[in-house]
């Protein structure tokens, strides 16, 4: 979204220049900007390899590669607070947008990048899970939405509660 606002600066004031100017390379600059700003604006307003409404290929899509989308925590004791770290990699070939993280359970927080992963880079999901009042055996999701084909990944963190009685 910077980088379109970003765009959407450098056009109008290269627009508000070129009354003042006749440089034909300035106007060729010009009517280049407006092609990118119309190609980042896209049919909803959002950068094109942001949504799948806009046609984009299958394989130009971002694709999400982790190194595991499942964590056993083992057992812990009932109020420990457990943190584990999903780690990805953008392996297609269009930058990776996450529009939202949520758990099935409010005991379960995730955190991931605001930021677009680009092709080849890595980046992380971090999920903290609060065992206070959970006993016995958890199973909690995370669905990760995000800007690839199937748009919701979802990861898994099990483990085993113990409560204080035993």
């Amino acid at each position: 979204m910077k980088l379109f606002y970003f765009n959407a600066l450098v056009l109008v004031g290269l627009l508000c220049l070129a009354p003042a100017c006749t440089n034909k390379k300035l106007e060729n600059n010009i009517k280049s900007l407006e092609k990118r700003v119309a190609a980042l604006e896209g049919k909803s307003g959002a950068h094109p390899a942001t949504t799948l409404e806009n046609n984009v290929s299958d394989a130009e899509l971002p694709v999400m590669t982790f190194e595991t989308k499942e964590y056993d925590f083992g057992s812990i004791n009932e109020g420990d607070v457990v943190d584990y770290t999903f780690k990805f990699t953008n392996t297609g070939k269009s930058p990776l947008i996450i529009n939202k993280a949520t758990a099935t359970c409010g005991c379960t927080v995730p955190k991931w990048p605001k930021d677009p992963i680009l092709p080849g880079a890595k980046g992380e999901i971090q999920v903290q899970f609060n065992s206070e009042n959970r006993k016995n055996l958890q199973t909690k999701y995370v669905n990760i939405n995000a800007n690839t084909k199937p748009e919701i990944t979802r990861l898994k963190i099990t483990g085993n509660v113990v409560g204080a009685d035993g």
